[in-house]
């Protein structure tokens, strides 16, 4: 498959036209703005979006329908060893194929993905891997993105299809509930991120089916899903801990809430309060975890393979001469116990 770009992208000269301003004005405004109107830096940012617009970074060096080299890697959070790992496995495909990464953060930020992913493919990235937001789609379309082709780990956005890996969120998720039930906790608690993340949504999904075919009530009380780090997580923790009936076991959606709520329950033994302390079960493990002051079970899987994976789908569709409808791979996961 030929990496040049099949769909032509607009100029500069299109955006400032529809603009009505100069294209001079257009190049500074996408430039930091320096000596430009607001309204008129607006109406041109208002024209980018429109047209889809991206800057050429790779334009003074790259020959027409030369690739670049790269593959741009778009992850959630920086902050999280995890997404570490994961990047790695895709640098090991990419190094395989002779191609280098270069790596983003969107902070589970719309308007920093849609600015993100416009930077990889201003610099005329041979392709995505993307974590997506799960917001808008629209910058993901292929009317957008040329030929570059974009695979998605992790989550899936609604009406794009494109290849995917995911892991078996839901599976993961019953089976690491059904052992506390198992261990004889009624009132489980649930930490998790917002319900419009993907994986929020199916592994909360998999707790409450657990619950459900149990005949154990979810209560509403001790179920926070709105935590996208651990200052916010051990927050939610401490509202759950504090209150008249508190849970005795807990389910953490992912690995930022699992420390949240540990640093928790820690800073209560610190502090020699009485009271329960909550055994855990963790989707995704992290670090130290076998040191905790709690037992904590974790619903494990191999980020770095995760990442192996979308590099995988992504080379495949390069090196294809016909298109191919797009493809989902699930990933399993493993319990690993305290």
């Amino acid at each position: 498959m030929s990496t040049s770009r099949g769909a032509r992208q607009p100029t500069i000269k299109e955006v400032a036209r529809l603009a009505g301003v100069s294209p001079m004005t257009a190049s500074r405004t996408l430039a930091g703005g320096r000596n430009v109107r607001p309204d008129l830096q607006e109406r041109v940012l208002a024209a980018v979006r429109e047209l889809g617009y991206y800057r050429n970074e790779n334009a003074r060096s790259l020959r027409p329908g030369q690739p670049s080299g790269l593959i741009g890697i778009a992850i959630t959070n920086l902050a999280n060893p995890y997404y570490g790992n994961f990047a790695l496995g895709v640098e090991e495909v990419a190094a395989e194929h002779g191609r280098r990464i270069i790596l983003g953060n969107t902070g589970e930020d719309d308007a920093r993905e849609r600015q993100l992913v416009s930077d990889f493919i201003g610099r005329q990235v041979d392709g995505l891997i993307l974590v997506p937001v799960s917001g808008d789609a629209a910058h993901l379309k292929p009317e957008r993105l040329g030929e570059v082709p974009l695979v998605l780990a992790s989550r899936r956005v609604p009406g794009l299809d494109v290849d995917t890996v995911l892991l078996d969120d839901v599976g993961g998720a019953y089976r690491g509930t059904v052992s506390l039930l198992d261990a004889g906790h009624t009132r489980i608690g649930f930490l998790g991120n917002r319900s419009s993340v993907f994986t929020g949504e199916r592994r909360f999904r998999g707790y409450e089916q657990a619950m459900t075919e149990r005949g154990v009530p979810v209560d509403p009380a001790i179920v926070a899903r709105d935590q996208q780090d651990v200052a916010a997580a051990s927050l939610a923790a401490k509202a759950m801990l504090d209150r008249d009936e508190p849970p005795t076991a807990i389910f953490s959606a992912n690995n930022r809430n699992t420390i949240g709520a540990l640093r928790e329950i820690g800073r209560r033994i610190r502090e020699g309060r009485s009271g329960p302390r909550p055994a855990i079960v963790s989707f995704d493990d992290f670090e130290l975890s076998e040191l905790m002051p709690v037992p904590v079970t974790v619903i494990d899987h191999d980020a770095r393979l995760l990442g192996r994976e979308a590099a995988t789908l992504l080379f495949s569709r390069l090196d294809e001469d016909v298109a191919v409808p797009a493809r989902t791979v699930e990933l399993p996961v493993s319990i690993e116990y305290p």
